[in-house]
């Protein structure tokens, strides 16, 4: 039996630094809200990384992340209520999860008070794990080593139709066990052109569609209908994203399953959105949601009623979250914050391994602190 020395057990925090870093994207993104004119192109993605030490000179890293706005929010709110950690057991994440959220109560339970929150969490349960030897998923007690993923990142819409055709298949080379197309631009026609070609082109491969939001409810009513021949794995945010009741009259309707969750901000939303049977694969998103603390709950609540489960984005984290799922889920393949670690997942058989390094198992890049905008410290370390 491993006992816990007196040290150990009354280890302590005594330094944070978060930093704000600028991933530069190589190619301008555009989904359906950047073609119907609701957004521009994204060009880099804003990151907000945790550091934290103890006394007995463990550490950890956690990270949050911000599209096209509010990456200085989330750094400022973070500055303001990092000090809250010192002093702390490290261990306690729970109770300091609840203790950064009363920091800021003034500015919500949700959104960017919560993403803020999200990087310290995330930091302080790859400190827990790394103590302990362990990876972050057998820390929370993993039902497998390896997790079915599909890539995203080559199905944009502004991709044109032959680089579709050819990003599809080098990520079916590469490995990975399904491909997810954008869809949801003014002319549908258009959408059911790239949708059709690319299932031909794949033949019987996993296939996803994501209309980001996009249609109203006829229009959505109209392309799950026309979507169910090509036989995908679901259809994603047909309609917007608190529009609980919308997804529920489509995810009882059609066969194909209906996705959603990945724009919500707190286990209370989600919460409301099983409440309403509004999607049959749920889509959590750790940053977004406040971190794994949150993540944990919305996960029981999906698994009580049933539900799948497809992690938004942040795969070096979420794998090791989708791995902790009871039944199978997928994991979004993303290469973007790929530059920002030293390491790299592996992908094998359609399926992305889990990574056997304490924690994370990640460290930050020379790149990383070469875009890095912003940094504070509290604390002194040990």
């Amino acid at each position: 039996m491993t006992t816990m020395t007196p040290s150990s057990a009354n280890d302590s925090i005594t330094w944070v630094r978060i930093s704000s870093c600028y991933l530069p994207l190589a190619n301008p993104i555009s989904d359906a809200k950047v073609l119907t004119g609701r957004q521009k192109p994204m060009t880099e993605i804003a990151m907000l990384f945790a550091e934290i030490e103890t006394r007995d000179g463990h550490r950890g890293l956690g990270f949050s992340y911000s599209k096209r706005a509010g990456g200085p929010g989330q750094f400022a709110h973070a500055k303001e209520i990092a000090p809250a950690l010192i002093g702390e057991d490290p261990s306690d994440i729970s109770k300091l999860w609840t203790k950064l959220c009363w920091a800021g109560a003034s500015v919500g339970r949700s959104g960017m008070a919560v993403q803020a929150i999200g990087a310290f969490d995330v930091a302080l349960y790859d400190l827990k794990a790394r103590r302990a030897g362990l990876s972050l998923s057998k820390l929370l007690g993993s039902q497998r080593d390896s997790v079915q993923c599909y890539n995203t990142s080559g199905g944009f819409l502004h991709t044109p139709l032959d680089q579709l055709l050819v990003n599809a298949a080098a990520s079916r080379e590469r490995g990975i066990g399904g491909i997810k197309l954008k869809v949801g631009q003014p002319d549908r026609a258009l959408d059911v052109k790239r949708v059709e070609a690319v299932r031909k082109h794949l033949g019987d491969m996993p296939l996803m569609v994501d209309a980001n939001q996009q249609w109203d409810r006829p229009t959505a009513q109209r392309m799950c209908r026309t979507f169910e021949q090509f036989n995908l794995v679901w259809i994603e945010e047909p309609l917007d994203a608190y529009d609980f009741e919308g997804h529920a009259a489509l995810a009882s309707q059609f066969d194909t399953p209906i996705a959603t969750g990945e724009m919500l901000t707190s286990a209370a939303e989600h919460g409301e959105l099983i409440r309403h049977r509004a999607a049959d694969y749920l889509m959590p998103d750790a940053p977004r949601v406040g971190g794994i603390t949150p993540f944990l709950k919305i996960a029981a609540q999906a698994e009580q009623a049933g539900l799948s489960l497809g992690p938004h984005f942040a795969m070096e984290l979420h794998v090791h979250l989708a791995a902790v799922y009871p039944t199978e889920p997928w994991v979004e393949h993303f290469d973007w914050l790929e530059p920002l670690f030293n390491e790299r997942l592996e992908i094998r058989d359609g399926r992305m391994l889990v990574p056997t390094r304490p924690g994370l198992g990640l460290s930050l890049s020379e790149q990383a602190r070469g875009w890095t905008r912003e940094e504070a410290e509290v604390g002194k370390r040990a």
